[in-house]
This record gives C-alpha cells, structure tokens and sequence, in this order.
C-alpha cells in the first residue's frame, strides 16, 4: 500500500522531479498532462522511483514503458503530479497494481525501465536536473541514455495522431497571435 506525499500541479515537470529527488522518495509519482485533467484525454505516465531516483515508467492509456512511455507524456501545458511513497520504503510492487491507486504502479521488469537521468531531459529538458539525477544514482554520464533516447524520439514520430495534435495546436496559437498582433489572414488564391 502506497501513502499520499504531495500532490500539485506543476508548469514544468521539472519542479516535481526535483522534490521527488530531494526528498528522495521511494514510491511513484503519476504525472497526469493537462489535456487528460481539462478535456477528460485518457492516460497519465507513472513514475517509479527509488530513493528519488527514476526507474521505471509506464503510460497508463498505452501501456508502453520505458522511454516510450515518456514520449506519450511529453506534451505541452501544465501537469498534475500525485506522489505516492511506499510503506516501510520498500520498492513497488512487481505486480503492477495497487489497491490505493486506481492508475496502478509501474512494474519493475526490463521492458518498463528507464535510464536515471531520462525522465528529467524528456519530460523537462533539464540537463541539470538530469546530471543531478544520474549523481545520486551513482551514475556517470557516458551516453548510456542515447538509446532512450533514440527509443523515446522514434515513439513520439510514430504516434502520428500525438503529432497532428501537437500541430493543431501550434496553429490555433499561431491564428490566435495573429488576431491579437492584427494581423491580416490571407487565403490561398491558387
């Protein structure tokens, strides 16, 4: 059973990750985007943690793992993160679900893993973070995330519906400026 830390929302993923780390929880955090918290969007990414330390991730609505599951959270706005740490610190569970928490917990196997400083460049773009992140797991930085990376980057491309969102998006916000700069909309005349 998984006890309740903290829960806020946050503008940059980047604040939770280092409380988790400061703190350094041992348990997971469920960081839940803003499309899911304000259109009702499925799916949230799952955290796990030892001693601050990210291990593991799982995307609740994909189920993918890993830096795959980090390319299905990395999207703009702001994110809800709930905290939970595990009793008598003990990591959590390999069974994946918790009776506390109906988004489940993250298993620990191969497939859902995650390189200690991948969380912070994917979800934050903090290399700071990361390189702090990768210190106290002990970890020297020698390239061992390029894969992740690789992984996370090519998920994200494949996900074409993620992709046109995101485009969508930038359009509205590009028309939006447009309307407040005063701007003229011109139509394709061809």
């Amino acid at each position: 059973m998984s006890d309740l830390t903290f829960a806020k929302v946050v503008t940059e993923p980047a604040e939770a990750l280092a409380l988790v780390l400061d703190r350094e929880l041992t348990g997971h955090a469920v960081f839940t985007p803003q499309d899911a918290l304000l259109l009702g969007v499925d799916g949230a990414g799952v955290v796990a943690f030892d001693d601050g330390v990210p291990t593991h991730v799982r995307h609740t609505d994909t189920d993918r793992g890993g830096a795959a599951a980090l390319a299905d959270l990395a999207v703009p706005g702001p994110l809800r993160v709930e905290c939970y740490a595990d009793d008598a610190g003990e990591p959590s569970s390999p069974s994946g679900r918790t009776e506390s928490d109906d988004t489940g917990d993250v298993p620990r196997t191969d497939q859902y893993a995650v390189a200690p400083g991948t969380p912070a460049e994917r979800l934050a773009g903090d290399e700071a973070l990361a390189d702090r992140t990768r210190s106290a797991a002990g970890v020297a930085h020698d390239g061992d995330d390029e894969s992740d990376d690789l992984d996370a980057v090519e998920a994200f491309l494949a996900d074409e519906e993620k992709v046109e969102a995101i485009r969508e998006r930038a359009r509205e916000e590009a028309a939006q400026r447009a309307d407040e700069w005063g701007f003229e909309t011109f139509e394709d005349e061809t």
